[in-house]
């Protein structure tokens, strides 16, 4: 009987990344949470330096991350269960995206329809508003709101209207699922021109969205005076366009390791998971931008 044939199956060293993405996520937990405190208070500290430590230990995981990851790659190391395995867990992640995502969502939809419409009196619960905040009206979005805690009176802003920047981001992301999808196709199809010039298209459509997205906030701090201490409104607004604009400028640094890549040589019509992960990520960040346009701007 023959001996029966096994596929290989590359078994990766030990790794210290992600001990430091870890320590990375965690200075940049702790930095913005004093950064958005000291703001909040006109006070100054420490919570900006820990901030950009964070970005900038990060942005060394991934280069040496991925780094590690190419010459694995480009070695012949991978087989084709090892490509399964990928996809499975690149497949997980995103879902694990979704799932993030989904938590902020559902916390809007919960001060919308439940909370805010409860302590305007509604369920037969007529007395909230009198004895919690007399004269409160349920609206959304809820732009005043008690200052604070120290300070009597209210505390109000305006409203970021669905017009202007945030409509201008929603073109840009959305020519940027186009672009980067017939980059795919020319990939696909050995067009090496119409790889590299799209993908390029899709890196500075990117770019152009976190560059608009800190106009968009510098016009809510100084103009409308929207902040994220701005009650339920601010806090939701803030926290789902924060992450979002994360997970853009993750994508964006994500394409650039691409095209280099490609620019190298790198991928083949057939062998190709690494700018195809890439696609899927950049997609359902561009998916995630329509809902929270939708539901945070418009309605």
């Amino acid at each position: 009987m023959a001996q029966e044939q096994y596929e290989k199956y590359y078994v990766p060293e030990q790794s210290i990344w992600p001990i430091i993405g870890a320590v990375a996520l965690f200075l940049i937990a702790v930095g913005a949470g004093n950064f958005v405190i000291e703001t909040t208070r006109d006070k100054s500290g420490y919570g900006f330096y820990i901030l950009m430590a964070g970005f900038a230990l990060l942005l060394v995981m991934l280069v040496g991350w991925f780094k590690n990851q190419i010459d694995e790659s480009m070695s012949g190391l991978y087989s084709a269960q090892l490509s399964r395995s990928y996809r499975q867990g690149m497949a997980w992640f995103i879902f694990s995206e979704v799932m993030f995502f989904a938590c902020f969502f559902g916390a809007l939809f919960y001060a919308r329809t439940i909370s805010i419409p409860w302590l305007g009196g509604a369920s037969n619960n007529a007395s909230t508003n009198d004895v919690l905040w007399n004269g409160f009206q349920a609206t959304w979005p809820l732009l005043t709101t008690p200052a604070d805690a120290i300070t009597t009176g209210e505390a109000s802003t305006q409203a970021m209207p669905w017009t202007g920047l945030p409509l201008y981001n929603t073109a840009l992301l959305l020519a940027s699922s186009v672009t980067l999808h017939y980059a795919h196709v020319g990939l696909e199809q050995v067009k090496r021109k119409q790889l590299m010039w799209l993908l390029g298209a899709t890196i500075v459509l990117g770019s152009i969205f976190v560059v608009l997205q800190v106009q968009e906030y510098i016009h809510a701090y100084v103009d409308l005076g929207l902040r994220l201490d701005s009650g339920v409104y601010g806090n939701t607004f803030f926290l789902l366009t924060g992450f979002h604009g994360m997970h853009v400028t993750l994508g964006t640094i994500i394409l650039i390791v691409l095209f280099l890549r490609c620019w190298k040589g790198h991928f083949t019509p057939k062998e190709h998971f690494a700018f195809q992960a890439g696609s899927w990520y950049w997609h359902f960040v561009d998916v995630v931008w329509v809902m929270l346009f939708f539901f945070v701007y418009i309605l």
